[in-house]
């Protein structure tokens, strides 16, 4: 992970949800479904000021296609129940993704 990724994530963050954010902390998760891995991965939580309702969000990234070299398609799940750590991020960002196609 390189300082660039942290700070484009960051950006998405505080763009995204109107707030201030830090960085805190890396947690690597790994879902399954039927035994089989659907996602694994970094997922970054950064604590947010300034937010009406989370002091909490999670973001992770992925490559842009077709975009420019070294810019990221960022995801960001505020930290609101259900949605409780890391993984029912990720959890919740698979099901909304699904829900879409």
């Amino acid at each position: 992970m390189s300082a660039d990724y942290l700070v484009e994530l960051k950006r998405a963050v505080e763009v995204s949800h109107h707030c201030t954010a830090k960085h805190s902390g890396t947690v690597p998760v790994r879902e399954f479904f039927k035994g089989a891995v659907i996602w694994d991965g970094e997922v970054e939580i950064f604590d947010l000021t300034g937010h009406p309702k989370a002091t909490r969000c999670y973001a992770w990234g992925y490559p842009e296609e077709n975009g420019k070299e070294g810019q990221i398609e960022a995801f960001t799940v505020l930290e609101l129940p259900p949605i409780t750590s890391p993984l029912t991020a990720v959890r919740a960002a698979i099901a909304s993704n699904a829900h879409k196609r």
